[in-house]
């Protein structure tokens, strides 16, 4: 296939951004949607440019490093699918294709496609985990767990923080991601202790990152390649407004 593509290019955050068209050819429908731009960087250095700077890891929709917003919509056109798992057959020859970064005042472009998520991680800081004594490793029959919590706790952990519901929302709203980590631990005993604590670190943790709030639109759902649910949001409002009726914190 031959494609034109328009990519957002941008030298770091304290500068302006434009969108550039480049041309790529003879591009296989096997390819990942990545590999097709390993291509492009290859044809700018040939030609002495600069290639395209763009987030990447294990390629395997796993990491959720690769957030690119595709033809207006988070990892492109293929639902349930992050970006290197996308393949140029979801796309025909002679396709314009418009690749930006995700857009979100706590997502600052560190240059071209590549953005900054580090909010994320201290949101997690703040509270996405447990403390446990260290020691020999628990048995894993210790705590037993009714089967359809630890099902419903397994799909709350399965988001990978790419940040695609942050940039599909209009308001670059954070709750999905946040109640996912927070859900996946209040469903779970071992997270019982710190349930109170935890939901409010991370809300005021969020708050803090500059991220807006949830109107219940649901695009967030609509476009997470994982499918995180909706459902994680409204536990995360019970678990904030029962933390917030008995908290010392008036803030």
């Amino acid at each position: 296939m031959n494609l034109t593509l328009k990519v957002w290019r941008q030298k770091n955050r304290n500068t302006e951004g434009k969108i550039v068209d480049y041309q790529v050819k003879d591009i296989s429908p096997e390819m990942s949607f990545l590999e097709m731009l390993d291509v492009l960087n290859e044809n700018l250095l040939r030609q002495g440019d600069e290639p395209v700077a763009f987030d990447h890891d294990c390629r395997e929709g796993i990491c959720g490093s690769c957030n690119l917003f595709i033809n207006g919509r988070a990892h492109g056109p293929e639902s349930g699918t992050t970006t290197c798992q996308l393949h140029m057959r979801k796309f025909s020859d002679g396709d314009t294709i418009v690749i930006e970064p995700w857009r979100a005042n706590a997502f600052p472009v560190n240059k071209d496609l590549s953005v900054d998520r580090s909010a994320f991680d201290r949101i997690i800081q703040a509270g996405g985990y447990v403390s446990v004594n260290t020691g020999g490793t628990p048995d894993g029959n210790e705590i037993p767990i009714p089967k359809e919590i630890a099902d419903r706790a397994f799909e709350a952990a399965t988001c990978i923080g790419c940040g695609a519901c942050v940039a599909s929302c209009k308001n670059a709203s954070a709750m999905l991601f946040v109640s996912a980590k927070v859900s996946q631990l209040a469903l779970l005993p071992q997270g019982h202790v710190e349930r109170k604590t935890r939901v409010e670190n991370m809300v005021a943790q969020m708050d803090k990152e500059g991220f807006g709030a949830c109107t219940n639109i649901g695009s967030c759902a609509a476009e997470c390649p994982v499918g995180i649910s909706l459902e994680n949001i409204a536990i995360l409002n019970r678990e904030f407004l029962a933390a917030k009726a008995t908290s010392n914190n008036l803030v």
